[in-house]
């Protein structure tokens, strides 16, 4: 029995000698292999929206700072192509690329890579411990990344921090474009005060025993997210509150640049501030997602009308939105049961994926996203002459619905009274001082296009070339 445990003992160690040496062999041949390229870690190409095309604008940047690097696109989209990526980021975005990606050209060196494993970071792996899973899931993803293709540069643009110290050690320069932290302290504080959220489930935030745990599970979590993101040598963020946390919880202020995301403000801008008020359409432009808060916007919409003087015209408030699931699709079948049960639903419009063509006749643009990083659609509202209403909270309130030369551009509000009365304001208000605002509003927006985007990019990542080719 004796001899048996220690031949046992024996083989694990090892097993566990050989796959260290594995490990450690092929750590040695990508930084032999290393090649004068980007390496763009973003699993999901075809996620649409705010992402992908800060991905398609920041890849033409690297291009314009250096033509002579590879932009090679890490994806674990399988039907991803290097035509069909360069064609869907001048179709969706209007972003022409220098040089597209190229087929490879040998069967080591890909201009698309793909990546089998991308289920390790998919929410639907980890039905308990989501955070943590998807964590310690994209090291593994990332690991395939730089062994089958290892660049000079490691460049993550969908916020898989723990994928940073994988990339130190296969010697690349690491830097990242991120849209939001995956722990905030905002989050933390919400634990600790017991608050129900979308992000916090109810059953937790009743229980003083699970809310402890998961103190203690988030505090831990924050530590390691503290030392991954350390890992970056340069970090951009998309907003001031975004920069904020990251700040703190990664602890390298000068490392870390500002850079807002490129809106697509030109044709938006080019839409007549003038709206019809026959009647007066408000819109909402989200995804159908749980923290985006559609309720919130139907019950306030709710009671404005009830609150209208009757000699005024009745708003239509028009949801424009995407289901990415099923969970996504009985959320909005739950809206518009809500529409009914709060009796507007003869007010309440659902729509897909027509987001221009609405924001055209719109007065108004409503967002309730509590800790909203940035606020794509709040932009976009103001550059389309939309007078925004959004939540008083994160990008909103510190960046975008800001004065401008001391001008109103919009309302902040919290809670469905506020709203509701921001929502009566707009509708009250005299022509002449709604198209001020509306005026004022599409001139602060033009301060997040896709030029102001280019070129602060590129101001950031220069000296990360520079320092790379010494």
């Amino acid at each position: 029995m004796a001899n048996w445990l220690v031949l046992s003992a024996f083989i694990a160690v090892t097993v566990v000698i050989a796959q260290a040496v594995r490990l450690l062999f092929m750590v040695i041949n990508g930084w032999r292999n290393r090649k004068k390229a980007v390496g763009v870690f973003h699993p999901y190409t075809n996620d649409g929206g705010g992402g992908e095309r800060v991905l398609w604008c920041a890849v033409k940047a690297i291009q314009d700072v250096n033509p002579n690097l590879d932009c090679v696109i890490y994806t674990g989209d399988h039907d991803a192509s290097p035509d069909s990526l360069s064609g869907r980021a001048l179709d969706r975005f209007g972003v022409k690329l220098i040089h597209p990606p190229k087929v490879p050209f040998t069967s080591r060196l890909h201009q698309v890579v793909h990546l089998h494993r991308r289920k390790w970071v998919e929410e639907t792996t980890y039905p308990r411990f989501t955070m943590i899973g998807q964590s310690f899931g994209s090291i593994y993803l990332s690991w395939e990344a730089l062994c089958k293709y290892t660049p000079l540069y490691y460049f993550d643009t969908s916020g898989y921090a723990f994928t940073y110290p994988v990339a130190r050690i296969f010697g690349c320069k690491v830097f990242s474009y991120t849209h939001y932290p995956t722990i905030s302290l905002d989050m933390l504080s919400r634990v600790r005060g017991r608050s129900s959220m979308y992000n916090n489930d109810s059953l937790i935030a009743k229980s003083a025993i699970l809310s402890r745990f998961k103190v203690v599970y988030y505090t831990l979590f924050g530590w390691l997210y503290s030392f991954v993101g350390s890992c970056a040598h340069l970090a951009m963020v998309n907003s001031s509150w975004t920069q904020s946390h990251i700040e703190k919880l990664w602890g390298i202020p000068a490392r870390i640049r500002r850079v807002y995301p490129p809106c697509d403000t030109s044709r938006l801008q080019a839409l007549p501030l003038e709206k019809s008020m026959k009647p007066p359409k408000i819109v909402s432009v989200a995804q159908f997602r749980p923290e985006k808060a559609h309720p919130l916007q139907l019950e306030a919409f709710a009671v404005a009308i009830k609150k209208l003087d009757q000699d005024l015209p009745r708003p239509i408030i028009q949801l424009v939105g995407s289901c990415r699931n099923e969970a996504d699709e009985k959320r909005l079948q739950n809206l518009k049961d809500l529409a009914i049960k709060l009796n507007v639903d003869d007010h309440v419009e659902f729509h897909k994926n027509v987001m221009y063509r609405l924001l055209g006749g719109a007065v108004a643009g409503i967002h309730s996203m509590t800790d909203e990083h940035f606020g794509i659609s709040v932009v976009e509202y103001m550059a389309a002459g939309a007078i925004p209403i959004a939540h008083n909270s994160a990008g909103p309130r510190m960046d975008i619905v800001l004065p401008e030369n001391g001008k109103q551009t919009g309302f902040l509000a919290q809670g469905v009274e506020e709203y509701a009365e921001a929502i009566i304001e707009v509708i009250k208000m005299p022509e002449n001082k709604r198209l001020e605002i509306a005026a004022a509003a599409r001139k602060r927006a033009s301060m997040f296009s896709e030029q102001r985007f280019y070129e602060d990019f590129k101001a950031a990542v220069r000296p990360i070339f520079c320092d790379g080719t010494k």
